[in-house]
């Protein structure tokens, strides 16, 4: 198989930027602001997020082994498990997450699972480590969280999602988040429960698919809260330091009612050996 993982890449002039969000319906905990104009250099990045097709000629060419596959399971929706699946731990605080053995990259709902039909949709069950070793595999890099939230924004000022503030502008959807009730129905009114291919919905004013919901994507940054007071910062890469790395972008499991963090302000912080059906990542250079 032959692919170009850095083909679909767009080229950004940097510039400065606001980034961060002071939103009264985000959160403040996970350092979402204070907003502060930030400075970044100019570099490439994908427009859309990597996908299973590119993510198997990785594997065929290297034979890498991710996390889950290596630790035997990863964590898996439960509304996406058939009926008579077999009883799995849940997560305490996340009884919709369980922990699925077999369950990785290339079988994401199990070992009885494929990708059958889901080669353009974002690969998940992946790993920081694992996003990091494609990377360096296809010759780039995983974007700062600065690069990937000025490349979301698409040119817009402090707008809540990558076409404005309108979760659907005219009555249309733009994203593929949680429809419904969560997490008991997904009426799938965005025409998806669960990922989507990774073109889909319009792009922004940068040309960028799915920077908000879908998948979260990884960024290189280790997560903190707090962040420096020197403005404007330029080319900010996170601390030195730290347990967590950076996701932005949100889910299919995002919604309103609990987790409103597909806005591009928002942020989430992982340790980099998690996996879950939802994480995924895209590259820049």
């Amino acid at each position: 198989m032959t692919v170009d993982p850095l083909a679909g890449m767009v080229d950004l002039p940097g510039g400065s930027f606001l980034m961060g969000s002071d939103d009264p319906l985000g959160y403040p905990a996970d350092g979402e602001g204070p907003v502060r104009e930030v400075v970044v250099s100019p570099f490439r990045i994908s427009s859309t997020a990597v996908t299973n097709d590119e993510f198997s000629a990785f594997v065929e060419a290297t034979g890498h082994a991710t996390t889950a596959g290596s630790e035997g399971w990863s964590f898996v929706f439960a509304g996406h498990l058939p009926d008579d699946f077999p009883e799995t731990r849940g997560v305490v605080s996340a009884p919709w997450w369980r922990q699925v053995f077999g369950s990785d990259w290339c079988h994401p709902l199990g070992p009885d699972s494929g990708l059958a039909g889901l080669a353009d949709h974002p690969v998940v069950h992946v790993s920081w480590f694992d996003a990091v070793a494609f990377a360096n595999w296809a010759g780039g890099r995983l974007p700062t969280e600065a690069e990937w939230e000025l490349a979301a924004r698409g040119g817009l000022t402090q707008a809540r999602l990558p076409w404005g503030d309108d979760l659907c502008p005219e009555g249309g959807h733009r994203c593929n988040i949680w429809t419904g009730t969560f997490p008991i129905e997904d009426t799938a009114q965005d025409g998806y429960a669960g990922t989507c291919p990774v073109d889909t919905f319009e792009s922004n004013g940068y040309g960028l698919f799915n920077c908000s919901g879908n998948v979260w994507e990884w960024c290189m940054d280790h997560f903190s809260s707090h962040h420096p007071v020197e403005r404007p910062l330029v080319d900010p890469a996170g601390p030195a330091m730290g347990v967590d790395r950076i996701a932005k972008g949100g889910s299919f499991l995002c919604h309103d009612s609990y987790c409103n963090r597909y806005r591009v302000g928002a942020r989430l912080g992982n340790t980099p050996d998690s996996s879950t059906a939802h994480q995924g990542f895209r590259l820049a250079a």
